[in-house]
């Protein structure tokens, strides 16, 4: 709808020509501040209207036709109305493209439910996950953080594949959320949570999916060629990224039977393997929507929607986006505001 498009809404009422002499119907169409002067049509007239696009207090049609006259008033909202198309485009004002919702899909409902998610997960967290061999997390910790020298112990294959793919996603997270993930109706900064994350995975970035609210704040041509911009817009990053991600998940799928059966083992009976599963489940759910994000702040959505299904693929999907996507640096519309188009 076009704001200031002049549409008449009809409520048609039909009267003689001797009833529009009446002095109460004037003083009536006048009440109803039809301010314009209704103009009587003469016989050889067939159509007369009365529009002033400038003045949209209200707009007179007047039509004869076998002596009866037909008066159409529209009532239409002045300049200093408030539209909600108007306010729908006002939404859309950001950087870097903007949002292909704009933020109209991200609203307090949903911000309540995501901080009402991360609430329940720490409930959990803290008082219902299994917590059977403490003693034994802390030493596979150990293990994988190479703390520990070679006692003759083999690590699971398939919990250290876990542990390395998840020390890539706050990298692959990064990527997608800086610029274009960054909020500008909020004083709330995304890289204190990105950095979290590097401790505690999704955990750590829930707080700030509920608090985030679009579209991103415009990026200048200075910022993307500055760090973290140029190194994480860089393909070198986004294509090592997906290999080394591709390596890892390749060795997982290599393990042999009896390594995923222990692995579920431990899913059971340990706290560490239990919420590092969890949070690598949360962190796959998440990222097709910021993918959808990047692509659509990027304007690349007709051209790349057809990696939104493969971004349902853990890690893998989002990494190969990020391969694909156009850079911002090749982007005019990334350094400037812009409104983005709604339909």
């Amino acid at each position: 709808m076009l704001a200031n498009a002049n549409i008449i809404s009809c409520n048609f009422s039909s009267f003689t020509s001797s009833t529009l002499n009446d002095p109460k119907l004037r003083t009536s169409l006048q009440s109803q501040n039809l301010k314009p002067r209704i103009s009587f049509l003469k016989p050889t007239l067939k159509f007369s209207a009365f529009l002033k696009p400038h003045n949209h207090a209200s707009s007179i049609l007047e039509y004869q036709r076998k002596g009866l006259v037909q008066i159409c008033h529209g009532n239409l909202t002045n300049q200093n109305s408030e539209d909600p198309a108007v306010e729908k485009g006002d939404s859309l004002e950001g950087g870097v493209g903007g949002s292909g919702n704009g933020g109209e899909g991200w609203n307090w409902s949903t911000s309540i439910l995501l901080l009402v998610l991360w609430g329940a997960l720490m409930y959990y967290v803290f008082n219902l996950t299994p917590n059977q061999t403490p003693s034994r997390d802390m030493y596979f910790l150990q293990k994988l953080l190479n703390l520990k020298g070679d006692d003759g112990f083999r690590m699971n294959e398939v919990l250290v594949s876990l542990w390395y793919i998840m020390g890539l996603w706050p990298l692959v997270y990064s990527m997608l959320l800086l610029p274009t993930g960054r909020s500008s109706k909020s004083k709330i900064p995304v890289w204190p949570f990105l950095i979290l994350s590097c401790f505690g995975g999704a955990y750590a970035l829930l707080p700030y999916f509920g608090l985030w609210k679009p579209p991103p704040p415009p990026v200048e041509e200075t910022e993307i060629r500055r760090w973290p911009l140029n190194f994480l817009e860089s393909k070198l990053t986004a294509g090592i990224s997906l290999a080394a991600g591709l390596g890892i998940i390749v060795y997982a799928g290599l393990a042999n039977w009896d390594d995923w059966k222990e692995f579920a083992q431990y899913f059971r009976e340990s706290k560490f393997i239990h919420l590092t599963s969890l949070d690598f489940t949360l962190l796959s759910a998440f990222a097709p929507f910021w993918v959808y994000n990047d692509m659509t702040a990027r304007k690349w959505f007709d051209k790349g929607s057809w990696l939104l299904p493969l971004s349902v693929v853990p890690f893998l999907g989002p990494a190969l986006y990020l391969v694909l996507r156009p850079s911002l640096t090749t982007m005019p519309i990334s350094l400037n505001p812009t409104t983005s188009k709604s339909e």
